[in-house]
Parts: C-alpha cells; structure tokens; sequence
C-alpha cells in the first residue's frame, strides 16, 4: 500500500463547512486505524493460538507498518489539508514524505508476502510448505518488506531524484500568493513514478493476483472433494475422526482462508489502484490532474491502513474471539470452550507413516480420565486445533 503523497497546492480551499465534514471524517479514520491496528498486535501477542499461525507474524508486521501511518503520516496531511497551509518547514516534509512512502510500501509487500504464505500453506503439500516458510525465511520476508522501500523513499526523496527536471513546477506550487499559504509539495517525474510505482504496487499486485488464483482453483477442487466426501457418507463419531473428516475439515478451513484474504486483497485494489493509476498517468499529462481529485484518492488509499483490522475482526473467527476477549476484559464467555475440563497440550506418534495427535483430558479435580487418537496431516498449522 504504497502512498506518493501529493499534496497539491492550489487555490480551490475547502469552505468552512467541507473543512468540518473533512475534519470529522478524517478523525474517524486515523482513530479507526489507531485502534484497529493496536487491537490486532495485541490479540496476536497475548493469544497463544494465534502465534503459532505464521501468517500472523506478517500481519502483525503490517498491523505495525498501519499503525506508524495513522500515528506519523495521517495527522500532518489533515492538518495542511484542514489547515491549507504546511507549518513544518521544507526538511520535516521530506522526512515526513519519505515515511509515508516507506510506510505504504511496506503495507503492500507485507499483503504480497502473506499471498505467498497463502499460496504455499493451500496450493501445495504440508511438507513443502514446512520447508519454505522456516523461521529464517519468514525474518528474510519481514526484512525485505521493511528495506526494500527504503530505496523507493527515504534514499531518492533525500537526493532529490524525484524532482529532477520538474523543481521550477514544484517551486510554483510550494507558495501561493494569493492566500500566502506554504505547502508540501511532493511531485514526482517520468522515471521516478514509473520506477516506484511498479515497484511499490504493480508487482506486489501481480504476484499477489497470481498467487490468489492459484489458491482460487485449489479452493475451486477443495470444494469439489468435499461434494465426493460427503456424498460418499463417512461415517461420524462422536470420539473417533475418519481422514476423510479430517482431509474435509482442512479443506473447508482453508476455502474459507482463501476468501477472506481474497476479500482483504479486493479491498486493497479498491483503495490504492485510483491513486497508482493516477501516479503513473499525471506526469505524462504535464501535472494537471486537480488537486482536490488527488487528494481524494490519496485519503481513498490511506483508509486501507484502517481497514483491514475490521476484515479480520469480521472475517476471521480466531481475530473475533480474540478480540471480544480483550473488549471485555477477558470474558471467559468467549474463551475456546473445554468440554470435560482443562485440556493439556497433545502429544503426537507416528503409525504407518501417519502422524497422529493424543489429546489428553484432565477432569477438574485432576485425575486423568481419557485419551484420543485424532490423525492430522503433517501441516504445522493444521495442529493448532490441539493446543
């Protein structure tokens, strides 16, 4: 989620009403991006279930990347918008330009980055997915989704390679006259936004549109086995689980798992394709592009920095309990329900080559009263359901 702020100076100010509408409006979204954010890093810090999950790692690191938006790009934009004036000085609107394109690229590669272990977890057996996603390559991703963007933000707007050939238009545009107001003026040349455009979201999103159809036609044959499975009528037992239920599970869980990211990834493309589509086209129609249309679809990409907290809520079940969980001060209500008493962590035994899991039951009064012999695939993630 790549932003190229583009503050446009121009003489069309907002009236008194707009500047209140945009004011309340604006406030709603810093604070829905402030907290939503807060409310991910915490749920996945204090919800055991939900570290064990790697995707969570990269949303996390995003839900961090949104949340420096909110906090150190967001209020300065409304305050020059609200304001129509920039009170900073020009080295603190460099600094404050290059965190925000830092800041949305990161958010982009972190959504590409969780496609990939998306794509890797469905699309292919359990035993490469363990291979490719290791600890050590998941601290690769999160690097590169943090120092890649450095090359696209802080190094060439510090140098000034963005405004190469066009400083005399953006020497214009920072003062204006008439209503002797200053502003951060962030434009960019031919190069440089084709450069960081394909970069920053063009890439990102083909990756992402490849690695999401691929999950698309797995969910699409997922499902068809599902139909045969249960057409075939295994049989169901309270205490013991056939493969087949097992195998049917998974493949329901991860269809679900495709559509919610699905969902996060259209919403993407809703808020910031306006803002990258004009980015690319401005400079070759000698910048004349209004200022107001600008400014429209840059706050258009920034609402994403608050939205996908609330998809997450809404869409995931694990983030909706833990959520309510910290929302009321840890309800046991919404607690993951035992259904003798505590269940201690499962150990596993191989036979025939199957790994099976041995849940132990413990009654309250401490005595051990049972045990089950549940078969899971050798997916890392899959084991969740046992802790």
């Amino acid at each position: 989620m790549e932003e190229l702020d583009v503050n446009v100076s121009s003489s069309e100010g907002f009236g008194i009403a707009e500047k209140i509408v945009l004011l309340t409006f604006i406030s709603a979204v810093i604070l829905m991006a402030i907290l939503g954010n807060l409310l991910v890093m915490v749920a996945v810090c204090r919800d055991r279930q939900l570290r064990k999950i790697k995707t969570n790692y990269f949303i996390v690191s995003l839900a961090f990347a949104d949340l420096l938006v909110s906090v150190l790009v967001m209020p300065f934009g409304a305050i020059e918008l609200v304001q129509d004036n920039w009170i900073y000085g020009e080295m603190f609107c460099l600094v404050r330009t290059s965190l925000d394109v830092l800041l949305t690229t990161a958010s982009i590669l972190h959504l590409c980055c969780i496609s990939l272990d998306r794509y890797y977890a469905i699309c292919c057996q359990p035993l490469v997915y363990r291979n490719k996603m290791t600890p050590l390559r998941i601290a690769v991703m999160l690097g590169g989704c943090w120092v890649i963007p450095t090359f696209i933000s802080f190094l060439p707007i510090m140098q000034g390679w963005n405004s190469i050939g066009i400083i005399d238009l953006i020497q214009q545009r920072q003062f204006n006259k008439a209503s002797n107001s200053t502003y951060c003026i962030f434009m960019v040349n031919k190069p440089y936004a084709i450069t960081c455009s394909v970069v920053a979201f063009y890439i990102p999103f083909f990756l992402m549109v490849l690695a999401y159809y691929r999950i698309y036609v797995t969910a699409r044959e997922h499902a068809r086995q599902i139909r045969v499975l249960q057409r075939a009528g295994a049989p169901t037992d309270g205490r013991q689980h056939h493969p087949d239920q097992h195998s049917t599970h998974r493949m329901k869980t991860e269809t679900k798992a495709a559509k919610t990211l699905c969902i996060i990834m259209g919403c993407f493309c809703l808020c910031w394709a306006p803002f990258f589509i004009t980015n690319i086209v401005d400079p070759f129609i000698n910048y004349t592009v209004p200022g107001k249309l600008w400014t429209a679809f840059l706050w258009l990409g920034y609402i994403n920095s608050g939205l996908n907290p609330f998809l997450y809520a809404f869409l995931n079940k694990s983030f909706r309990r833990a959520f309510l969980i910290i929302l009321c001060c840890g309800d046991e209500r919404y607690r993951r329900p035992s259904i003798l008493g505590q269940t201690v962590p499962c150990s596993t035994t191989t036979i025939n080559g199957s790994t099976h899991v041995l849940r132990y039951t413990v009654l309250r009064n401490g005595h051990h009263q049972e045990h089950e012999k549940l078969p899971i695939h050798n997916d890392p993630e899959s084991q969740e359901s046992c802790f």
